[in-house]
């Protein structure tokens, strides 16, 4: 009877199997997020803001279903880019030595709430798009829904926040990106978590939620900067 052995696989054949998305993959995903949430927010230049009176609201979504419709489609390239960044950057920390390997955990746990909310956020735009339709004034209903929309865009703030600051810290500590880069995600993350504990006011219509807009803009600028960097295997 014979027996067949089973050699072990080299170090060298693991780290081939393990090496999972390389800088340039990791960086291009970055860059590509940013660059579409960018042209999605574009599309949205002119939408009422969430203090704006219901008919203006109304007004709004009955004239513009068709671009609403484009930029709330959209939502699904910008959650897969996320979630491909967030993953891949955790796997970049781990491949240098571990060191940050908490804070890109914490990337990762925050990106996938943050696109858990966004999908609450796109699914009650949804909803306020199709309750629009052939009104002729606003309805109870329709003020709900946009007021549960502004609520749902509110309590992203904080999970996009904690992404911003836990990928940034990862980064840093691993020796991705410079240390200016960690100053402006600690600012930036933290004004979008401070904004994000007044998601009760920003469902009323308070103008809290421009506080968060810094945050987002340097969560942009941070997101290019960093892909780029990747991009060109500096680091």
């Amino acid at each position: 009877m014979s027996t067949q052995r089973t050699e072990p696989t080299a170090p060298e054949d693991r780290q081939v199997q393990d090496r999972g998305f390389t800088p340039r993959v990791v960086g291009g995903a970055a860059v590509a997020y940013a660059a579409s949430v960018m042209v999605q927010i574009a599309m949205f230049t002119g939408a009422p803001d969430y203090g704006a009176s219901p008919a203006e609201v109304l007004a709004y979504h009955a004239a513009n279903r068709g671009a609403v419709s484009v930029a709330v489609g959209q939502e699904a390239l910008n959650l897969f880019l996320l979630l491909l960044f967030v993953t891949g950057l955790h796997g970049l920390v781990q491949r240098r030595g571990g060191a940050g390997a908490d804070w890109s955990r914490l990337a990762v746990a925050a990106g996938a709430t943050l696109s858990a909310v966004y999908v609450l956020v796109m699914s009650t735009h949804v909803a306020v798009v199709l309750a629009a339709d052939g009104l002729a004034a606003p309805t109870p209903a329709l003020e709900v829904l946009w007021q549960l929309h502004a609520a749902a865009y509110g309590l992203s703030l904080p999970a996009l926040g904690a992404t911003f600051v836990g990928a940034a810290l990862a980064t840093h500590v691993s020796g991705l990106t410079r240390p200016w880069q960690r100053l402006l995600a600690v600012a930036g993350g933290g004004v979008l978590i401070v904004a994000g504990t007044g998601s009760l006011a920003i469902a009323d219509g308070s103008p809290l939620l421009f506080v968060g807009l810094p945050g987002l803009a340097a969560w942009l600028v941070w997101l290019v900067v960093t892909g780029v960097r990747l991009m060109r295997g500096r680091g």
